[in-house]
């Protein structure tokens, strides 16, 4: 089983609408903690519910289960935290929260992508979520858009 990720910054809304599209996904998972800011553009949540619905035909679904808390965002990117302490506290949050539990490959049965602000994946949670999905359910693939 796939899971897409797809940052939006850095991209334009043809190229962000139409890589999701190309793709072929039916459902994204907005993992963000903060998803109504007014610097999202075209990926503030009301906007981009109607957008994935009238360009791909694509559901939308806001799941904070795989958000950071705002102490963690904070310390990393307010604070100018370190990558790896960042990534080890997400990870102890996401066994803390058992995620692998609340969620099931079921909820990824129609093609799905995460989506997070970050232009990359390298340094993003939704490629972390990714990584501890694949720890626990042996079956899934990333592929980053």
């Amino acid at each position: 089983m796939e899971i897409f990720t797809i940052g939006f910054t850095q991209s334009t809304a043809e190229r962000f609408f139409g890589r999701l599209k190309q793709a072929g996904l039916r459902q994204l998972l907005d993992i963000r903690l903060n998803n109504r800011s007014q610097l999202a553009g075209f990926a503030k949540q009301d906007d981009l519910k109607f957008f994935l619905g009238s360009i791909c035909g694509m559901e939308y679904r806001h799941e904070p289960l795989l958000a950071p808390t705002q102490e963690i965002l904070d310390a990393y990117k307010k604070n100018g935290g370190q990558w790896s302490v960042y990534e080890e506290q997400f990870l102890a949050l996401m066994r803390e929260r058992q995620v692998e539990t609340k969620l099931t490959p079921q909820d990824f049965a129609q093609p799905t992508v995460l989506l997070c602000s970050e232009a990359t994946a390298d340094h993003c949670h939704r490629r972390l979520v990714v990584e501890y999905l694949q720890q626990h359910w042996p079956e899934v693939k990333g592929v980053h858009l």
